[in-house]
């Protein structure tokens, strides 16, 4: 039996232009090393094995490493393992470049990738540290969750997500494709775009609402018991990202730090606006308000909307290669 197979990767641009990439190739993928396990790597990992890929694990944490093992996400690498077709680099955007060059170095697979949530800065220092863009392909699922941990893995993450790849002009074509392939073994949609534009997008949908919904919670880090006891879901929703660890979080926001700061700097603005707007008097302020919430109403929309339409019609989770 065999893998399933999206039809093609997509192009996309900031303005949603699309161009195919040609046909993803997952039925070269026997074997791949995953290097990280924490929630994504061993979510990647998780979702291999289930397609009967065989997994080989790395992290330099000896416990997360042996969970993920006990999880049935691989076997730990060792000199005897064979070279893998796709090594998935998991690691903390900030050590990317360090793994991929020694990675690279030891010659652990055909083609390499990642699934750091920024990719400019990546992209440059991997340029100048003399990486092979050759056979790397950089690459982001936009999927995750607000635990940490292998413990927090699942197989089924990046079902019908988009999955950014941001490969470079001498990058191989089949390259992208077998990386493409990975990807559409894990459930996920491929979708290719320029590092900046990336980073740009996930400033906005991503990394400036983490930061928002902090500054939110922040303001019951020390709430008494009373306001706590009144808590509704609508607090929760809206502070449910503001568990992700401040440590990786610290990282990401470094790596892309212009754009994320231009989100906030317009967000501060409306939310200035707003203050200003309930401390004044007569009909200027209510216009102020009414203008803000509206256009909240219409991002919300279009927010829904798209998320409705992107999330029909995606291919199933891989079968597994030994399924009737």
């Amino acid at each position: 039996m065999v893998v399933m197979m999206a039809e093609g990767a997509t192009r996309s641009d900031i303005g949603g232009a699309r161009e195919s990439v040609g046909p993803v190739n997952s039925l070269a993928i026997r074997r791949v090393t995953v290097i990280g396990t924490g929630v994504i790597g061993t979510s990647v990992a998780l979702s291999l094995r289930r397609a009967g890929i065989q997994v080989a694990l790395s992290d330099t944490d000896r416990a997360s490493l042996a969970q993920a093992e006990r999880m049935g996400a691989g076997a730990a690498l060792t000199d005897a393992t064979p070279r893998a077709d796709v090594v998935v680099i998991a690691t903390p955007p900030s050590t990317v470049v360090k793994v991929l060059r020694e990675a690279q170095a030891r010659g652990l697979g055909r083609v390499y990738t990642d699934v750091a949530s920024t990719k400019g800065r990546i992209f440059a220092d991997a340029e100048l540290a003399g990486c092979d863009f050759t056979t790397y392909v950089p690459g982001h699922p936009m999927a995750g969750r607000e635990l940490s941990g292998p413990a927090a893995a699942r197989a089924e993450l990046f079902a019908g997500r988009s999955w950014a790849l941001c490969p470079h002009p001498g990058t191989s074509q089949e390259a992208v494709r077998l990386v493409a392939g990975l990807v559409a073994v894990c459930g996920g949609a491929p979708k290719v775009l320029a590092p900046e534009a990336h980073d740009r997008v996930v400033a906005a949908v991503s990394h400036a609402p983490h930061v928002v919904s902090a500054a939110l919670a922040a303001r019951f880090a020390g709430a008494d018991a009373t306001m706590l006891s009144l808590v509704g879901p609508g607090l929760r929703d809206t502070t449910r990202i503001a568990s992700g660890s401040p440590a990786l979080w610290c990282d990401i926001l470094e790596q892309n730090a212009e754009s994320v700061a231009a989100v906030l700097e317009d967000v501060v603005r409306d939310l200035s606006a707003a203050a200003s707007a309930l401390r004044s008097s007569g009909g200027a302020g209510s216009a102020v308000l009414a203008d803000l919430l509206g256009r909240g109403n219409l991002g919300r929309e279009r927010i829904a909307g798209a998320w409705s339409q992107d999330h029909s019609g995606r291919p199933a989770p891989a079968r597994r290669r030994d399924a009737a």
